[in-house]
C-alpha cells in the first residue's frame, strides 16, 4: 500500500524491506531535495565499480554520519542543496564518464544507489542503452 507524503529515507527503507513502488522510489528521489558535500568547488563523489557515484543525503543527520566516518577533526563541510533530478538529468550526464547517484550511504541499512541506467539517468548518460536497444528491435 502507498503511502502519501513518504519522503527519499522512507521509500528507501519501503525498498530495502521488499516493499514500495521502486518507480515511486525514483520519482521520490528526482522531487528531493539533497545535501552534497563539497570539495573545494566540485561535488563530492568517489569511484567505485567502473561508476562516480555523487554522495547525496536526505538530511543534515544523513551528512554529518557520513562527515563523522570520513572528514578529520571538526570542520565545518559546505554542501550544496539540489534536486536529485537535477544531479541526475544534468550533472550526471555533463561527467562524461559512467555517474549515478548514491543516497545516505553512511546509514546502516539506510543507503541506495541510483545507477546510471534507463530510467534512472537520460539515456545519453546511462551505460544499457546497447542493450535496451536489443530488446526493443
Amino acid at each position: 500500500m502507498e503511502r502519501s507524503g513518504a519522503g527519499p529515507a522512507e521509500r528507501i527503507a519501503e525498498r530495502r524491506s521488499g516493499a514500495g513502488d521502486p518507480r515511486a522510489l525514483v520519482g521520490e528521489m528526482r522531487r528531493a531535495v539533497l545535501l552534497v558535500p563539497m570539495t573545494g568547488d566540485r561535488l563530492w563523489s568517489a569511484r567505485m565499480g567502473g561508476v562516480r557515484w555523487i554522495h547525496g543525503f536526505t538530511d543534515e543527520v544523513a551528512l554529518a554520519r557520513f562527515v563523522r566516518h570520513h572528514l578529520p577533526g571538526d570542520e565545518p563541510v559546505e554542501y550544496a542543496t539540489l534536486l536529485g533530478a537535477r544531479i541526475v538529468d544534468e550533472i550526471v550526464p555533463a561527467l562524461g564518464e559512467p555517474a549515478g547517484l548514491a543516497v545516505d550511504i553512511a546509514t546502516e541499512d539506510g543507503a541506495m544507489f541510483f545507477p546510471p541506467v534507463v530510467g534512472i539517468v537520460p539515456e545519453s548518460a546511462a551505460v544499457d542503452t546497447g542493450e535496451a536497444s536489443e530488446v526493443r528491435a
